[in-house]
């Protein structure tokens, strides 16, 4: 079953969520980043002018709202998800050599990669600090959520570099990474406002649960176009991920079969990957089913995190607005 695209207005409702999100957060970012040390004031700062959804921060504030409490108790949570977002950005442009974000220059490739590690480290550990200044009971749950959040990421990670020197990886090794690299910090984000507006824990279950079914619908999106998406909207080469020997789910799961344009696939992949070369891929992974099937899945992820929704007892226009945000981010230009 392929979820229909969001209505216009859906995509209002999630346009001025987010931009409701954007404007709470930018000054608490600001007023944090004047924390540290003067000489990272002009890295990090150059790196947050570029923006950005502030997906992940919406996700805290209005489950604060959503779970009874004011938007604003969600705030600190907003910010410190922020902040770990940013870091883990700002260290995989240096890991992927990325020279642009946003169609601006990246840290490492302004400042030196150096520099561009040190803020990352800053930006992380400030996240923490924020939350247990003062350490109250929600304030130490809601670090603990995220400290184990970003241990998951930094594991997703990781096994996604380990993956590209692997000639394969199964469906069911690329969703534990995209599990741990994506679905983690979107689904603790998620739960932050909930937490820390003191919700019974069946309600942050319960929006934990819809943020890992969307981050995993999410990065299947994100998959999708990372081969077939328009690099003046994604920002990317076309077939970026496939000349990085990325092993993402279209590739797994076009690897997983067995028939003449998979063999062919795979001997593609091994090897150095001309501009020819990443057509003839995307072409193959398009007649084998995958991008269908990834998309497919897509779908039946963002189904099971609108369901997780209705397990429990939330505010009516908060909950509108998280459904909305999911079926925005998720639709994107497929």
């Amino acid at each position: 079953m392929t979820a229909s695209a969001p209505s216009a207005d859906v995509n209002d409702v999630a346009s001025t969520t987010l931009a409701r999100a954007a404007r709470l957060v930018a000054p608490a970012l600001d007023e944090a980043v004047k924390r540290l040390s003067p000489s990272l004031h002009a890295p990090v700062n150059h790196h947050l002018a570029g923006g950005g959804k502030r997906v992940r921060a919406a996700l805290s504030l209005v489950s604060a709202s959503a779970a009874g409490a004011a938007e604003e108790v969600g705030l600190l949570g907003a910010v410190a998800i922020e902040l770990i977002h940013n870091f883990s950005l700002i260290h995989d442009d240096i890991m992927d050599g990325d020279t642009e974000r946003r169609h601006r220059s990246t840290v490492w490739a302004e400042y030196g990669v150096g520099s561009a590690i040190i803020a990352g480290d800053a930006l992380a550990t400030l996240a923490l600090q924020l939350l247990l200044d003062e350490p109250t009971p929600e304030r130490v749950l809601a670090a603990r959520c995220l400290v184990d959040a970003t241990q998951l990421m930094i594991a997703g990670q990781a096994d996604d570099m380990a993956f590209e020197a692997r000639t394969s990886v199964s469906v069911a090794e690329c969703l534990a990474m995209e599990s741990g690299k994506t679905s983690a910090l979107l689904s603790c984000a998620v739960s932050l406002g909930a937490i820390l507006a003191g919700a019974p824990t069946e309600t942050v279950d319960a929006l934990s649960e819809f943020g890992s079914h969307l981050g995993t619908s999410f990065q299947a999106i994100d998959d999708v176009l990372g081969i077939w998406g328009d690099s003046a909207r994604t920002g990317k080469p076309v077939g970026s991920d496939l000349s990085q020997h990325k092993k993402t789910l279209p590739v797994s799961i076009a690897l997983a079969r067995a028939d003449d344009g998979v063999d062919e696939l795979r001997r593609l992949l091994e090897g150095e990957l001309s501009p020819e070369d990443v057509e003839r891929a995307r072409a193959l992974l398009e007649e084998c089913g995958a991008r269908e099937e990834t998309v497919a899945l897509a779908d039946a992820h963002l189904e099971s995190a609108l369901a997780a929704l209705d397990r429990v007892r939330l505010v009516a226009e908060p909950k509108n607005e998280l459904v909305a945000i999911a079926k925005f981010v998720t639709e994107r230009d497929r």
